[in-house]
């Protein structure tokens, strides 16, 4: 049941207010929604207690979760499904199901924010949950409460991919250097996820940004003095979103920075 923090964990957040405009992949201007998938059975456990500190900093870096858009009703993936952190930021429905420990009828919606590792030294079957190639859910406490009694320990599930529902615009947290700038992404809707990103300083092209990990994308350019704008296509969806003057010319590393635009 345990969790990866990540290294880079944000030490604080500054929200700069930007304006942006949205611009899609579709020629009509319409934005199509991805509908849910089909139904699948894995099964879940929890991590941490029901105020979920334990749950801040995980392995896709989006730092203090309250902050940054996504809550308690979060939940760390296994190997197999968090995809060298191709899924962080995707929402999940996850149902009990087969346990008298079920609360029947409900559902949790979840989003994936860390990576749950595997336990080699444990059975795959007993203790070693999230060994691949399992498919399992490490769900926040407060969001396993939601439909399962946490005496269960580990329950059957049903579970789908579902659209991310964000509102208050994407954020981008800038880490880095003078010649190298690292930035997470946060609060996405839509898949939840990300593909491929870019940046355009005031005096440059688009430069195409490397995945690092979990939802950090990192640039080796030198862009300090310039406005910053991104380009970013979703990992599910394939869309694409334009977010214009996102961080102003005088920008710095260990700021936040939001746009008001994001995935539908």
């Amino acid at each position: 049941m345990g969790s990866v923090f990540h290294s880079r964990s944000i030490s604080f957040f500054l929200i700069a207010l930007t304006s942006a405009f949205i611009s899609t992949s579709t020629a009509t201007g319409y934005t199509p929604v991805f509908q849910p998938s089909q139904w699948s059975l894995a099964h879940a456990t929890f991590y941490g207690d029901e105020t979920a500190s334990a749950t801040m900093g995980g392995a896709c870096g989006y730092g203090n979760l309250f902050q940054n858009g996504y809550g308690t009703d979060t939940v760390a993936l296994s190997t197999t499904l968090f995809n060298n952190g191709y899924a962080c930021g995707s929402c999940y429905q996850i149902m009990c199901t087969q346990s008298p420990w079920c609360y029947k009828g409900v559902f949790a919606t979840v989003a994936a924010t860390n990576l749950c590792p595997p336990n080699w030294s444990e059975d795959s079957n007993n203790g070693g949950w999230c060994n691949p190639p399992r498919v399992h859910f490490d769900m926040s406490k407060p969001a396993f409460m939601k439909i399962a009694q946490w005496k269960a320990g580990i329950v059957p599930v049903m579970y789908r991919r579902v659209p991310c529902r964000r509102t208050d615009g994407l954020r981008f947290s800038f880490q880095g250097n003078g010649y190298w700038l690292l930035v997470y992404v946060m609060n996405v809707g839509g898949g939840g996820d990300i593909a491929n990103m870019w940046v355009k300083g005031s005096k440059t092209g688009w430069i195409s940004m490397s995945h690092n990990w979990g939802a950090s994308y990192q640039a080796f350019a030198t862009l300090g003095g310039q406005a910053l704008s991104f380009k970013i296509t979703s990992y599910t969806t394939k869309e694409t979103i334009y977010a214009w003057n996102v961080a102003p010319a005088n920008w710095n590393v260990g700021l936040t920075y939001k746009s008001n635009v994001n995935f539908h």
